[in-house]
């Protein structure tokens, strides 16, 4: 039995950087929601347009996250 080390390599090291990409893809969503003003209010809140950039912000982060689960679901289970 022969490993191939080149592959099991390249394997690890995409696992590695996806997984480190949807880490920061998440918690720049939660520093974003938190921006929006949910939870308890500060007076350092921002209002307006930059309220809703944030949201925007957070919607697409999550929403990348959950891409990446769905697609690597849709990897594991077969068709």
């Amino acid at each position: 039995m022969d490993i191939d080390w080149g592959a099991l390599t390249g394997v690890f090291g995409v696992s590695l950087g996806v997984t480190v990409v949807v880490v920061v893809m998440f918690s720049l969503g939660l520093a974003a929601w938190a921006r929006t003003g949910h939870g308890a209010p500060a007076p350092d809140m921002p209002r307006g347009r930059h309220r809703k950039a944030a949201m925007v912000t957070a919607v697409l982060c999550f929403a990348a996250c959950l891409a990446v689960a769905a697609y690597g679901i849709d990897l594991i289970v077969p068709g």
